[in-house]
């Protein structure tokens, strides 16, 4: 079970619906134009075209995957007097004093760049269920950081 926001949702289902609709037709329209070419055993375009095809058909079968095995929290009974998903987190690296601020959420909504950081990762797992002021020993891949939790928000 993915848990995940109503906009993350609404995001995968139009993004399958793009896929389906859109990438879907232009492919097969692709496969068509290459077959038309003649010897399909040594047909460059015709194989991409195929792969392509794979590729996208892999892609919309695990986005089915996903939002069918979606549950969509309620953000009404979200809190902030501890970490759990979809709260924003400020923290601070207690070895260098280093400030950072993240959103907890779904694997499919994670983004780095926008500071969403996916329920699953070890950051996260060391987060949750800690309050304001309790500092989280957390085990990362470089070793072990110290992060203070200075504010949760929604």
């Amino acid at each position: 079970m993915a848990y995940m926001s109503e906009d993350g949702y609404k995001k995968l289902v139009e993004e399958l619906k793009v896929l389906e609709t859109v990438n879907r037709p232009e492919i097969s329209r692709q496969i068509a134009e290459a077959r038309d070419k003649g010897d399909l055993s040594e047909n460059a375009e015709y194989d991409a075209a195929k792969e392509a095809q794979g590729m996208l058909e892999m892609k919309i079968s695990k986005l089915k995957e996903i939002i069918a095995d979606a549950k969509i929290i309620d953000e009404s009974k979200i809190k902030t007097d501890s970490v759990q998903i979809l709260n924003k987190v400020e923290l601070k690296n207690v070895s260098n004093g280093m400030k950072m601020t993240y959103t907890i959420v779904s694997e499919s909504e994670a983004n780095l760049k926008e500071g969403k950081i996916s329920v699953s990762t070890p950051i996260a797992q060391g987060l949750l269920g800690k309050k304001v002021g309790e500092v989280a020993n957390i085990k990362v891949p470089q070793g072990s950081v110290s992060l203070e939790i200075l504010n949760i928000s929604f």
